[in-house]
This record gives structure tokens, sequence and C-alpha cells, in this order.
């Protein structure tokens, strides 16, 4: 009986449960099983077309297009790679794991690549409600993080400034982990008395402080199983860092007023806008619990790191701010919250258009809608000011028409490039150039 390698591993594809493809080196997909069909196959033919033609409605391979190619990537070092992109499926583009490995031929050689494709749910490439939203090469690098660290049982800091979503952060990293059927748990720790604090995390038995008068039941003792997160890791007062390292290093706590050590099976991810380092060097926290809780630091860039995801950010947090209405931003407005600096970062977002919403009356919102410290930071500002002093370069108006051209592609840079016929990474570093230049002549 003859023995056919490729037929035999085109088969032991089909049994597995996972989304995978079979591709040679030409990047041509030689067999998809019955996962990837029914996942990403959308009932149209995948066979014989290139991965990043089916994956990105790519003309060239990915590195060519400013993405990272897996495939380039182990021809390279021959091993098994890892990546995180952006993928078309039948429900629009999303988030995927891509792990590729190389299928070697009896003399060594690489012949043949096994992509294996694992949704990255948690998050879109597209306006979605219900998701982390984003395209930006910054948010990107957090995903990819995230969807490393996320199947472990790490400790995880994630770092950034107020009001970037650090509590949604760690929800989607619970989210993707094994402990996703457990608690979410999540504590506050500004604000805190050490006594209030160490009753709200560890609990406390019946007479244990004056107004005990029954057990109750900690934040630890309640997150078993599942995730702790610790918002404003900074803020905890030091005598009960102790009492968290314990917890940390040997899975052990004691309730207020108990004698007798309890367990706890706690996933614990933590968060802070503050500098622990200096805090650490001035006494202010402890530099063993710091580094206990700094296993896998994650930094959430700002919304000005990755301006470019203010139009799917502002389609998303319209529907959560305002169900029902279908508004949409005018190109106007669309503009001004692109040249905007948001010093509250996503937060200030939301309230910027939650407070648009309200003003408006129709189905457009107009920068009319929006408040003066975002209007006037605006392209309309920017122009007319230009304008009025006879000081607008020809840079300036070409840097205006490509703000709105981007507007209108709701912040599609992929599309627009393509458009102008420039690359993806030239057209980034253009519109970074015109930030920084925007953020330099608002402080002249």
């Amino acid at each position: 009986m003859s023995f056919h390698p490729l037929a035999e591993l085109i088969s032991y594809l089909d049994t597995l449960p996972e989304p995978h493809i079979l591709c040679d080196k030409d990047y041509r997909i030689l067999a998809a099983n019955k996962a990837y069909r029914r996942n990403y196959g959308g009932g149209h033919a995948i066979v014989g077309q290139t991965c990043y033609a089916v994956s990105h409605h790519y003309t060239a391979p990915c590195d060519k297009a400013g993405e990272t190619c897996p495939l380039q990537q182990s021809l390279a070092s021959g091993q098994r790679e890892r990546v995180l992109h952006l993928h078309h499926t039948p429900e629009g583009e999303a988030y995927v794991n891509i792990e590729l490995a190389p299928v070697r031929d009896a003399n060594g050689g690489i012949v043949y690549f096994v992509e294996k494709m694992e949704a990255l749910g948690v998050s879109r490439g597209l306006a979605d409600a219900r998701a982390l939203v984003g395209r930006a090469p910054a948010f990107r690098r957090m995903l990819e993080l995230m969807a490393r660290v996320a199947p472990s049982d790490a400790t995880v800091m994630l770092q950034g400034e107020s009001g970037t979503g650090k509590e949604l952060v760690a929800k989607a990293i619970h989210d993707a982990s094994r402990r996703a059927n457990r608690p979410f748990v999540a504590v506050d720790c500004s604000g805190l008395t050490e006594t209030l604090f160490e009753s709200e995390l560890f609990g406390h038995e019946k007479g244990a402080f004056t107004g005990a008068s029954s057990r109750r039941i900690g934040l630890v003792e309640s997150a078993s199983g599942g995730t702790l997160f610790l918002d404003e890791l900074g803020d905890i007062p030091l005598g009960m860092q102790v009492k968290l390292l314990r917890l940390l290093e040997t899975g052990t706590f004691r309730r207020v007023g108990a004698s007798d050590f309890l367990k706890s099976d706690v996933r614990l991810i933590s968060a802070t806008h503050r500098n622990l380092r200096a805090m650490v060097a001035e006494g202010r926290f402890r530099q063993d619990l710091y580094y206990r809780l700094n296993t896998f630091p994650i930094h959430l860039p700002a919304l000005r790191e990755r301006i470019e995801d203010v139009p799917l950010l502002a389609e998303a947090l319209l529907a959560r701010v305002a169900p029902g209405r279908n508004l949409r931003l005018s190109e106007e407005a669309l503009a001004c919250l692109m040249a905007y600096d948001y010093p509250g970062n996503v937060r200030e977002l939301r309230n910027v258009l939650e407070r648009a919403t309200l003003l408006c009356d129709g189905d457009v919102i107009l920068p009319d809608h929006l408040p003066p410290e975002v209007t006037q930071g605006g392209d309309a500002a920017a122009t007319n000011g230009a304008a009025a002093t006879g000081a607008q370069t020809l840079e300036d108006i070409e840097d205006d028409a490509l703000r709105r051209r981007l507007a209108a592609h709701h912040g599609n840079r992929k599309t627009l490039a393509a458009e102008l016929g420039i690359s993806e990474r030239t057209l980034y570093r253009r519109l970074r150039k015109i930030r920084e230049k925007g953020k330099t002549d608002r402080l002249s």
C-alpha cells in the first residue's frame, strides 16, 4: 500500500477542533480543515489562494504590507512562530492568534507550513460595543502581550494613565484565560484605610472589631478559582503590603480576628498609573512585592498614542452611550475629535460623546455639540486661525486634507493608504508628524 505524506497530513488536520490551514513556501493554501472552513471560509473557495489574500485581502505578503509575517519568520528561524493578526472573517475583521509551524521533508528541508488560528474574542479591529476596539500599532502591541499572558496564571501589572481602560483590559485577560468561568473580582485600592482594606480584601470574623456583627467573606475568598484585580495598586497601605505578599507567595490569608490561615487560588492582576519604581526608592512601596507583582508588565497606550483609533472608538462608544439612536459624527466633528490630545484618554472621549448625544436632537453630531476644549484643538479652529493670520502654508493645507480624508475613511489607514498609492507605514509616519506638529503649535 502506497503512503502519501501530504494526504495523510491533510487528513490529520481535518480531525483537529481548531482552525488550521496547510500552505507552501509560496504562501499558497494547500488545504483548510473543517474548523477553518466553518469559522473563516464564509462559503468561498480557499484552496489555491494565498494566505495573505484570504486573511488580509492583500495583494502582497504581510511583510510587504507593514505586517509581521510568521511564514517569513519561520523560514528565517526554522522554528515555530506566533503572531497576532487582524483577519477578515465572515463577521468582519477580528484579531486572531496565529501559530505557524514548519513541516520538513526527509532531508530536513522546510516544505510546508501548518498554521493554527485562535480567535482573540475580547478585541476587534472594527467598532464593537462589547469588546476592546482598535487597530493602531500601540494597541496591537498591547493585545499581543495580552494574548501571550492570558492562558497562563502569571501575575500581570497594567501600567498606564488614568482613563486608558485598565479594568477592561484586566477583564479581557480574565475572559481569555482558563479561569473565564470563575469570578472576576475588582478592588479599588484608592482611599481605603489599612483596617478597611484588610477587611475588604480578607474578610473578618464576628466581633473582630466594633460593628463586626457577623462573619464577612473577603474579596480574596470570593475570587477563589478566578481573578482578583487590584486597581490603583500604588494606594495600598504599606502595612497591608506584607499580607498581600504572603498571599502571592503562599496562597494563604487570614480573616481579621481569625487565628487560622485559609487558602485561596486566585490569579492576580494589578493596575497603577503611579511610578512604582520611584515609590520603592522612596520607601513607600515594598521592593519584594513590586517584583512579585511586576512579573508581566503591560503598557496601556494613552489615546494620543493611538489617535487613529478614535473613529472606531467613537462608533463603539456611541452605541454604548446612546443605544438604538444610530448616531453618527459629521466629518467636521470627527476631525475635531482626532485633533484633540485627550488628557483623560478613552474615558474622556466617552464623556465627550455622551455629552454630545444629549445636545444632539438629530442623527448627526456636529462640532457645536462638542465641548470648546475639543473644538478649539480641532481642524476647524486650526484652519480658521491660520487663515485669519495668512499663515497657512501648503503643508498646512495638505495636513488638513489628509486628516479629513482619514476621518472620511473612519480612521482606516489601510484603505486610505491604498487610495493614496502609498504604504500604510508611510501614511502612519505622516499622521504621526501631523500630530506632533499640532502639539507644538498649541504650545507655541
